[in-house]
């Protein structure tokens, strides 16, 4: 038996960030930004990593799996041609296993009609889709439902469609979160589902575009912020400029999770900050929850805004008791009983002079599976803590996600099993309390209803439902890195 010291794998995981670039004043430097980019996406995904470069007529890429730093060694990103169109990736698999073949930029085509796409999101129609387009005569290489997105464009630009009229009909055919960029001759494309429930932007770079699942990615390459892509929008990047392409939409379902937890502190939706919300739900619940403690904690480093907040709100005093060491990646070993708290203290380490004797508020923005909560607490009584009291930043997660997150399993979830007060028995908490919806909601400085919220309230957007291995067949164990289209 084998457990994971990464203390990350109690957090849901995110599906994958997109970054693409169109501009012919910087030709030859699109794959160095590209990779800057990528680095300031590499918390959306930790799988693979890829970028793909063309001149118009010409797409190289090189894609593989680990991190953006592990894959694009010197010479890998040397090996990448002159070009004025970019297209970049990183993955964390939602659909279709973590492997090679599944890694993106992705290509498809048939004949003179080839594309590369990278997508951030879960189609939630993928047997249907996959049943029509086999019956087009389209073949799949790969397990993942990118391969259906990039099919279903193809389908529609072999009938003479210009590039946004024909992305917009495929997106007809697509149920589901998609946020997607891609490469189509001389046109860089950039779409998303008619709910947005994956977030993409648009920035200004020298003499073109840079799209982007977070404004940290234009942030990095010095891109200027221009807007966010409407939900049902197709933007068309060539020599022209930007020409916009408006499918319906019924409301716009952005992820309340990406305020919570995914995107990254610095980053900005819809002109709101997201480290200022994240510490106003730490406001929040300390009004909603207070409790009489000597220090206020966080969870490095997604709950330190929060516990901010928390402390600001409360008026106890805010500390760094916990100190992570951010170089262990993912490792395994072997438990005993001697071991038991090695795992989380490869990554977390407690500060005795914070934290003995005192009454202890650890600050959280989730919990899902509960075990790691549990040793962490246990953490905290060693090293000294009277009491722990956890407090968290997003609501008890109740339901499955079908959008992009890795969480399609209620039996995964200790909030959709037991009630508060059984889940604080269990992780061995002195207290615990979660905000509630209504405030979590009111600390993005959003609407309500302009939010999806189902993990937490069960209200979906959609009906469909998707798997993540529902696509899943035999494939190979590939190592190659390039591949030209």
């Amino acid at each position: 038996m084998t457990f994971s010291t990464d203390i990350s794998s109690e957090k849901p995981k995110e599906a994958c960030g997109v970054f693409g670039m169109y501009s012919r004043e910087l030709s030859g430097e699109l794959a160095q930004r590209t990779y800057f980019g990528l680095y300031a996406l590499q918390h959306r995904g930790q799988e693979s990593a890829g970028i793909a470069i063309s001149d118009g007529e010409r797409t190289t890429a090189i894609r593989d799996m680990g991190l953006v730093s592990q894959v694009f060694e010197p010479s890998k990103l040397a090996a990448l041609e002159d070009g004025h169109i970019a297209l970049g990736h990183v993955r964390y698999s939602t659909t279709g296993s973590a492997s090679w073949e599944n890694a993106q930029p992705e290509f498809h085509g048939r004949g003179d009609v080839n594309v590369a796409v990278a997508h951030n999101g879960n189609l939630v129609n993928t047997a249907t889709l996959r049943e029509e387009l086999s019956e087009e005569g389209f073949t799949f290489n790969s397990s993942s439902d990118t391969t259906f997105i990039a099919a279903a464009a193809v389908s529609e630009l072999e009938k003479g469609h210009g590039a946004g009229e024909a992305v917009k009909l495929a997106m007809r055919r697509m149920e589901g979160a998609y946020s997607v960029a891609m490469i189509f001759r001389d046109k860089l494309v950039a779409f998303r589902d008619p709910y947005g429930f994956r977030p993409l932007c648009i920035g200004k770079v020298d003499g073109g575009y840079v799209v982007s699942s977070e404004t940290c990615g234009l942030d990095i390459i010095g891109a200027e912020f221009v807007r966010d892509v409407r939900p049902g929008e197709v933007a068309v990047m060539d020599d022209a400029g930007l020409t916009s392409y408006q499918a319906e939409s019924e409301r716009s379902a952005l992820c309340v999770f990406e305020y919570v937890y995914f995107a990254r502190p610095d980053s900005r939706f819809d002109g709101h900050e997201i480290a200022g919300s994240r510490q106003k739900m730490g406001e929040l619940l300390a009004e909603e929850s207070p409790v009489e403690a000597d220090v206020v904690i966080p969870v490095p480093d997604s709950g330190i805004m929060a516990a901010v907040g928390y402390s600001r709100g409360s008026g106890i005093p805010y500390a760094e008791g916990l100190i992570k060491n951010r170089y262990v990646g993912r490792t395994f070993i072997q438990p005993t009983d001697g071991m038991r708290q090695l795992g989380i203290r490869l990554k977390l380490n407690p500060l005795p002079s914070v934290i003995k004797g005192q009454r202890v508020v650890v600050v959280d923005d989730s919990i899902v599976r509960g075990n790691t909560s549990k040793k962490l607490v246990e953490l905290l009584y060693e090293a000294g803590a009277k009491e722990v009291h956890m407090r968290v930043s997003s609501p008890p997660v109740t339901g499955p996600c079908y959008y992009g997150i890795d969480m399609d399993s209620p039996d995964q979830l200790i909030g959709a099993k037991f009630s508060i007060e059984e889940i604080r028995e269990q992780i061995g908490a002195t207290s615990l309390a979660y905000i509630s919806v209504d405030s979590m909601v009111a600390a993005t400085g959003q609407k309500k209803g302009n939010l999806c919220r189902a993990c937490f309230d069960g209200e979906y957007p959609t009906t469909g439902t998707a798997n993540k291995f529902s696509l899943e067949t035999v494939g190979s164990s590939k190592c190659a890195s390039v591949a030209d289209k």
